[in-house]
Parts: structure tokens; C-alpha cells; sequence
């Protein structure tokens, strides 16, 4: 398995994940039995024909997975590490853009006028407020919006998730706030963790004890340690959902929604879920991606998660080529060359960052035998 191949397939994990899960999007564990047994493949959307505009089924993604696809033409297009700046300068024009395709509606349109309110806080504070970027994201509901997305910028920082922290939580800065951006910076890491040749499970969770602050680490600390010793995921499904609750403000409300209130002790439900739901399955991708469609309330953001850390495990090895190829061809986006290109980018950074840092030793008169 080569870095390549792990960049692809933690972009085409985390799509397989987002489509899997929407379908299953706001409903309970019991609701998900009732309907489906148990979701196992991509399955037609919950509302009937003609019922809902958006179909939310059979292999099409959701913003989760579009904002990711952004966020890696961000990084193309600059062609360098990001910062909350950037967000204004390059993120925000691409969802202006008027040739995004939605398959959730059939057709091209600008992505700002799919995205969920919190998501469409970035064009109304970057652009319209034209408010710093670096605190761009003051003020806005608390959600997971930021976290779903930013597996690319664990990517760049594969091997380093302190790094890959620290950018996350700049760069997200300019559209979250509080446990939403800490969640961000959390996952970046965990990504960053899992695409490094050799890591396991236990060193994705690792990164996670080394680096989650507050609320965010309490939660992540609760969910593994209800889902400890088990190892089937369908009898540790509604007790971590119970044992998330008290990290939510106000709750899981009467729309299923977390409240997004902003705590130093809250957390987002969607990131602890899915590391305990990779816990329980040992990272296995097939595996993480189904325990979390089954999940319920946001299973297709705990399900984007789960594959983009999975995936940079595992590599395309690991992921059902039938489920890559419905994605690649209904969502008309190619997830794994998109993770080569940035993967390519990878390679240029790295280089650049490498001789930047020989040239400060050498400035600072450090040899390698050199003692302070």
C-alpha cells in the first residue's frame, strides 16, 4: 500500500460513508431496524417519491462530501498549507461557483445554495460581513459543519497530526467556533495519524488522547469507554448514543438536532461516534462505514468520518470496488484521483517544508550532533 493509495482512499472512504449514511440521516436505531433490518449497501431515500426534491439514497453523496471536494480544489488551487484566510480568499469563491453538480437534486448549481445554514455562514460573514476570516466563525450555530470536511488537511499534514491540529484549527476558525472547530482540529489529526504507513487503530485514537481539549475530550473519553471490550457494533450503537447525550447543549431536540450552543464542555455527537464506532470495528472500513449508516441521527457526517479515517488505513484495498464505482459514476466525482492529486501536492510541500527546516539548523548553526 503506497501514501498515494491511502490519500485516495481516505477522500473515496469518506464519500462511501456520506452516501451510505443519508438515507438513515435524523432517524433513530429503532426507526432504521423498522424500515430497512439493518443497512448493509446503498438504499433508496427514506421519503417517498415525489416527496422530498433532494434524493437522499442509492449511492449519492450530501454538502459532506461536496465541501470536501472544495476544500481539495482550495489546496490545489493555492498549492500550499491554508490558513482561516484562506477560507475567504479561495474556499468561499468555489461555492459561489455555478458548476457544482448535486446529486442529491440532478443538476449544476453554486454549493452555497445546498449547504445547511451553518455552512452558508461562511459566504454571509466572509463576504457579505467581509469580517476578519480568523474570526469568521464567531457567532455561528455549533455543528459539526467544519469537522465533515476537513480530512484533506489531515492529508497534507499525513504523519504529523499535531500539524495537522494546528492548520485545522486555523483554518477552521473562519467558520467555527467552540467545540465545532475544536472537533476539526481532532479529526484532521486522526487523519493525519491513519495515513501514515503502518498505523493502527490505536494510534488513530492516540492522536486523539495527545490532542482534544475540553468537552471534546470528555466526550471521546465517555464514547470509548462504553464501547470498550465489544466488538459487535450493533450492541453498542444506542448505548453510546446515551452516553453522548450529556455532551450535546440542550440535547438531541424534537428535529434531531444537536442545539449548537456553545460550551466549554459540549461536543459535536458526530466525531466521538465515529471513533468508538471504528473501535468496535477495529478500523475494518466495510465494516465502520455500515455501523455507522445504522447509527442514525447524523449518520451520514459520523459516516464520512468513519470511512476518511478507515480509508487511510486500509487503502483501496479495503473498500468494495461495487460501492466505489456507484460513487465515482452517480456523484461524478473521481474521490481517488482527486486524492492522488493532492497527494502529488503532498509530495511538493513536503519537500519545500523539509528544506525550509535544514535551512533554519544551518542558520541557527545546528549540526546534527549539536547539543543545546
Amino acid at each position: 500500500m503506497t501514501l498515494k493509495d491511502r490519500f485516495s482512499a481516505a477522500l473515496l472512504g469518506g464519500a462511501i460513508g456520506d452516501a451510505l449514511g443519508v438515507p438513515a440521516e435524523k432517524r433513530t436505531p429503532a426507526e432504521i431496524r423498522a424500515r430497512w433490518g439493518e443497512i448493509r449497501d446503498f438504499v433508496a431515500p427514506w421519503d417517498a417519491p415525489g416527496t422530498n426534491p433532494r434524493y437522499r439514497g442509492d449511492g449519492n453523496i450530501t454538502d459532506d462530501s461536496l465541501m470536501m471536494a472544495a476544500l481539495c480544489r482550495v489546496y490545489l488551487e493555492k498549492r500550499e498549507h491554508l490558513d482561516a484566510r484562506d477560507a475567504a480568499t479561495y474556499l468561499v469563491p468555489h461555492l459561489l461557483a455555478p458548476d457544482t453538480f448535486v446529486p442529491e437534486l440532478g443538476r449544476s448549481m453554486a454549493l452555497i445554495e445546498r449547504l445547511f445554514y451553518p455552512e452558508k455562514y461562511l459566504y454571509l460573514r466572509l463576504k457579505l460581513a467581509n469580517v476578519d476570516p480568523r474570526e469568521g466563525g464567531l457567532g455561528n450555530m455549533v455543528n459539526c459543519g467544519a469537522a465533515m470536511y476537513v480530512a484533506p488537511i489531515g492529508l497534507m499534514n499525513a504523519g504529523n497530526p499535531r500539524a495537522a491540529y494546528a492548520e485545522a484549527i486555523d483554518f477552521a476558525a473562519a467558520h467555527q467556533w467552540s467545540y465545532g472547530r475544536e472537533a476539526a482540529g481532532v479529526m484532521a489529526a486522526c487523519v493525519a495519524t491513519a495515513a501514515s504507513p503502518g498505523a493502527s487503530i490505536a494510534e488513530v485514537l492516540e492522536a486523539r488522547t495527545l490532542l482534544a481539549r475540553d468537552g471534546t475530550a470528555a466526550a471521546i473519553r465517555a464514547a470509548l469507554n462504553t464501547v470498550r471490550g465489544m466488538t459487535d457494533w450493533r450492541a453498542a450503537v444506542e448505548p453510546l448514543q446515551q452516553a453522548l447525550l450529556p455532551f450535546m447543549p440542550g440535547g438531541w431536540t424534537a428535529d434531531r438536532r444537536p442545539s449548537g450552543q456553545p460550551s466549554r464542555d459540549g461536543a459535536i455527537e458526530e466525531l466521538p461516534a465515529a471513533l468508538a464506532l471504528l473501535a468496535v470495528t477495529g478500523g475494518d472500513f466495510s465494516e465502520c462505514v455500515i455501523a455507522a449508516a445504522n447509527y442514525g441521527h447524523d449518520a451520514d457526517s459520523i459516516a464520512v468520518m468513519a470511512g476518511c479515517i478507515a480509508g487511510a488505513l486500509g487503502g483501496l484495498a479495503a473498500i468494495p470496488t461495487a460501492w466505489a464505482e456507484t460513487v465515482t459514476k452517480r456523484n461524478r466525482i473521481d474521490f481517488a484521483a482527486m486524492g492522488a492529486a493532492l497527494f502529488d501536492l503532498f509530495v511538493d510541500l513536503e519537500a519545500s517544508d523539509w528544506g525550509a527546516a535544514r535551512a533554519r539548523r544551518e542558520r541557527l548553526g545546528l549540526g546534527e550532533k549539536e547539543r543545546v
